[in-house]
């Protein structure tokens, strides 16, 4: 397989995997940031798996800063999404500009994206948490004020890794 493939067979391996207690997972343990927000870590983490190289998303202001500082971010209206690019999502209206990230599974050609992301909240649990809800879930989120599944957009937009393929 690709590195791409890789890294999204990755994030999907890890789909159901809960925190062991507050914001304590194997994740936050390999970013030295156990017991706070773990997201970003998840990422970090399934890009390390499979040798892969990305900006630091533990605190997703710098991870966009870092896709930007390489000239590999798009925002998410003019975005082409792409099987293992990086997400970031702004879910807190007046909040901080991003506080949540994951990565794309899948473009639906609709203005929507399939993600997987750590630490947000299942389907089944819609009043938990979507940056901070304790599993690795996927989900389906608009990246497109148009997309035809009448979505709320939460995307802010997308980071594109350099791939070795």
């Amino acid at each position: 397989m690709s590195q791409r493939a890789d890294f999204v067979a990755k994030a999907r391996e890890e789909i159901g995997t809960v925190e062991e207690g507050d914001n304590l997972t194997k994740y936050g343990k390999f970013t030295g940031h156990d017991g706070q927000p773990w997201c970003g870590s998840y990422v970090m983490w399934a890009a390390h798996e499979v040798g892969l190289k990305v900006p630091n998303c533990v605190y997703t202001p710098a991870g966009v800063s870092g896709f930007q500082g390489i000239g590999a971010w798009a925002n998410a209206e003019t975005a082409k999404p792409k099987p293992g690019d990086i997400v970031f999502f702004d879910f807190i209206e007046g909040g901080a500009a991003v506080e949540h990230v994951g990565i794309v599974i899948k473009d639906n050609l609709d203005g929507t994206v399939v993600t997987v992301e750590g630490n947000t909240s299942p389907d089944k649990k819609p009043t938990g948490s979507q940056a901070n809800g304790g599993e690795v879930c996927m989900k389906v989120r608009a990246y497109k004020n148009d997309n035809k599944r009448k979505l709320k957009v939460y995307i802010v937009g997308f980071g594109s890794p350099k791939f070795k393929d």
